[in-house]
């Protein structure tokens, strides 16, 4: 029998993206595979829709994989109580729990339970409202999202990174800044009012809809977004709820911040076409997630009108007009813009020659949350705690701060953690007890933190970006 030949389109190469070329996740063998000739499949063929996706979902391996990257992440139990820890213990263990929810899904008597809804207070005073599913639940959005993530990548835009695999938040930071040392330094900065809360869901399902003809997927993520929500009130009694309106998906499911980058993908796509920004105004646009600005070299009101236009009368959503406004990054405007934690702005040559240079440091509003996290972690309600765990676990808070500022140049935000942990290290020893720490002779209380207890400070490596 003579071999078909391959056509045109499956001959040419399909440039694989890292994600999906290297197995950072360290997903099984044929899992990964299975991801990557997904990716090749929607990449190769832009308007193809997926129509037999439910049964990959529902595979042994796949929910195996998805059970692995839950208990990585860890996280807070949902409404039934049940934790990852008793999950891992119970009799049967994780293998009783995935073959449960394989036969549930092949059987199609998979049914979500609700979500509990946690506060979590924020720093303008205000609470962000949270969903967490159950830890089965997240499960089974793990593997779908294993499934799903691979075909929408291939439609995503560079102009977003946030939510999506073997993307970082200092891409987006990094653009910003070859976007200002280029010239465009008329910056729109967006705030979208309550965004994952007023998704609606049925312009969503349209956008799943563009590639995926499952039925049953789509039938799986309606039951995820119509889940009823339980809260607890003054007595710690639950009261559950269900979404009338169609709208919002949960803060704290798995499978929610693709779904989220989803849609927000098509604002991108509308700015970059003929009719859009992106060409008419030459305007360049940086998105992390709900957070996105638009950098121009001249703004003028064409481009807040086409957003306002596009994100309120188009994708149904609401612009915070208090936190939306337009920055000039300018040598001699003065303007500074905060991004993803970090402020941009033109500062005065330290050494007093009178010019200004581009930088980005840690945000006001980010040392004023870091500090109070220190403030929780060094006092006297830990007295109780050995010395060697307290300092290990400020060390670990330390380097994960450090990892995330490292970016532009922070060496004063530096200087200002260092200080503010041995100054609360020193005070904390001193009272720890009824009798104040003594230092052992010759030593400073800098030596003896960082050298007798092994606390590790923050060192500067600013890299002018």
């Amino acid at each position: 029998m003579r071999k078909k030949p391959a056509t045109t389109d499956e001959a040419v190469p399909v440039p694989v993206p890292k994600a999906f070329s290297v197995n950072g996740k360290r997903l099984p063998v044929n899992l990964f595979a299975l991801r990557q000739k997904l990716y090749e499949k929607a990449k190769r063929e832009p308007a193809f829709r997926f129509y037999s996706l439910y049964g990959l979902i529902a595979r042994l391996d796949v929910l195996e994989a998805a059970w692995a990257l839950v208990a990585d992440n860890g996280g807070a139990p949902g409404v039934d109580g049940v934790t990852i820890d008793q999950l891992e213990t119970s009799p049967g263990g994780v293998a009783l729990l995935v073959a449960a929810l394989h036969q549930e899904l092949c059987t199609k008597a998979y049914k979500p339970q609700a979500v509990r809804r946690v506060f979590i207070r924020k720093a303008n005073g205000k609470r962000r409202p949270l969903g967490i599913p159950t830890v089965r639940d997240r499960v089974v959005q793990a593997a779908a999202r294993l499934i799903l993530e691979p075909i929408f990548e291939a439609d995503f835009l560079e102009a977003s990174y946030g939510y999506r695999p073997s993307r970082k938040a200092h891409e987006a930071l990094a653009a910003i800044a070859r976007n200002v040392r280029e010239g465009y330094r008329e910056v729109y900065d967006a705030d979208l009012q309550a965004y994952f809360d007023t998704i609606p869901h049925d312009k969503l399902l349209l956008c799943v809809e563009r590639r995926v003809a499952d039925r049953s997927v789509l039938r799986l993520l309606r039951r995820w977004l119509n889940a009823p929500v339980e809260e607890r009130d003054e007595n710690g009694r639950p009261k559950r709820s269900r979404p009338t309106r169609g709208i919002g998906t949960p803060q704290g499911g798995v499978i929610s911040p693709l779904l989220a980058n989803l849609y927000l993908h098509w604002f991108d796509v509308r700015f970059h076409r003929r009719n859009g920004p992106g060409t008419w105004a030459q305007a360049r646009l940086v998105r992390y997630a709900d957070d996105f600005v638009i950098m121009a070299r001249r703004m003028g009101h064409e481009i807040p009108a086409w957003v306002e236009g596009t994100i309120e009368g188009w994708l149904g959503l609401t612009i915070n007009r208090e936190k939306t406004r337009i920055v000039k990054l300018t040598p001699r405007q003065g303007d500074s813009l905060d991004f993803l934690s970090y402020t941009f702005r033109y500062d005065w040559d330290r050494f007093g020659r009178g010019t200004r240079y581009f930088t980005a440091v840690p945000s006001t509003k980010a040392l004023a949350r870091t500090t109070e996290a220190f403030r929780d972690l060094i006092n006297s309600r830990h007295n109780y705690e050995p010395i060697p765990q307290l300092i290990g676990r400020v060390n670990r808070k330390l380097r994960g701060w450090q990892q995330y500022f490292s970016f532009g140049r922070p060496r004063g935000a530096y200087r200002a953690m260092n200080a503010l942990v041995t100054k609360r290290l020193t005070r904390h020893l001193q009272r720890r007890s009824q009798r104040a720490c003594r230092l052992p002779a010759g030593l400073s209380w800098y030596n003896f933190l960082t050298g007798s207890l092994g606390l590790k400070l923050l060192t500067p490596r600013p890299t002018p970006r």
